[in-house]
């Protein structure tokens, strides 16, 4: 939650079993359960490695806090190994910045491995997307749920769109992604590749009732992924139940096993790279603000310890920022 201009702001979804009696089905990820807010996952979308559930140790296992905290800082290790690396995660807080800048490092292991933050946002009446210069977006070769008796998407997989304005539909026709939602029950996943040129990796959700803005943030050829969980209401068995809806994941990381048929360009990550005595540091910061016109963003810029968020009819916030945090 971000207290600004006179507001308490909070964007962030809670998944509706979350605190209650609802028993989750045998053999569902530890992570399920406490389903809300966002998680680190190493490996992203994959249980193949170290045993691990869905999304990696970082996303269900235990971390154990450490060193000095103090109410701006947090500092935690894993349990678990990741590849045989150590993880270790640093939350912190700058006032007046509204944002979390969030690192996690790995320490020795070995081996390449996926990974994202999972930031789920809550848009009960609907939101507008923008993006960073992608260079396409596509959904992979099988849709979240293939069984109709289980659930239902509403976009083609696979398929790929330059332009997510007009992103091919499961029945013909086109979606438009910078929308949600765009159906009236459904479950999907699109992936977004960075721009070649992209001076900052960003997206913008603006909740046009609400008057907020929530804002993720990244270094464009490390992080160079952003994935989209559009959650509606699409599953239809326990614990979503058809009930889960107005979820919005916004996944960014790098997973380029996900990718069909294409490289990286020079310089863009296709992985987490781990080797022993070395270690390798994933950044990332989320925030939201006030945002009272609704209006969808145009642009966002760092300008030294500053950033520009600039709206497409004229809307602008001029935000304090740890601009060196991502080192671009």
């Amino acid at each position: 939650m971000v207290q600004d201009q006179g507001r308490q702001i909070s964007m962030m979804h809670r998944a509706p079993w979350v605190g209650s009696n609802i028993t989750l089905p045998p053999g569902a990820p530890p992570h399920q359960a406490h389903l809300e807010g966002d998680f680190f996952c190493a490996p992203f979308s994959d249980a193949s490695t170290d045993n691990a559930p869905l999304h990696g140790w970082p996303a269900n296992g235990l971390w154990q806090i450490y060193g000095e905290t103090d109410p701006t800082s947090l500092r935690c290790v894993l349990s678990q190994t990741v590849m045989g690396a150590t993880v270790q995660k640093h939350l912190s807080l700058t006032d007046d910045h509204p944002f979390l800048y969030q690192s996690h490092r790995f320490t020795g292991g070995q081996g390449a491995i996926s990974a994202a933050n999972h930031a789920m946002i809550s848009l009960p009446n609907g939101g507008v997307l923008r993006f960073s210069p992608k260079r396409w977006f596509e959904t992979p070769a099988d849709a979240p749920e293939t069984d109709p008796a289980r659930g239902r998407s509403a976009l083609r997989y696979p398929a790929r769109s330059a332009q997510p304005e007009s992103f091919p539909a499961k029945d013909g026709g086109v979606v438009d992604l910078t929308n949600y939602p765009y159906g009236p029950a459904h479950e999907d996943f699109v992936i977004a590749v960075e721009e070649e040129n992209s001076p900052l990796g960003w997206t913008a959700v603006t909740r046009p009732i609400e008057g907020d803005l929530y804002l993720s943030l990244r270094h464009p050829r490390k992080l160079p992924m952003t994935m989209l969980w559009h959650s509606n209401g699409g599953r239809d068995y326990a614990p979503w139940n058809g009930c889960h809806r107005h979820c919005l994941g916004l996944e960014d990381g790098i997973a380029w096993s996900l990718i069909r048929g294409s490289a990286p360009y020079a310089g863009q990550a296709a992985s987490v790279k781990l080797a022993p005595d070395t270690t390798t540091d994933v950044r990332h910061i989320t925030g939201c603000i006030a945002w009272p016109t609704g209006e969808a963003v145009g642009e966002i810029r760092i300008d030294g310890d500053e950033l520009a968020v600039i709206g497409e009819q004229g809307a602008k916030r001029i935000l304090p920022f740890r601009g060196d945090f991502l080192g671009l």
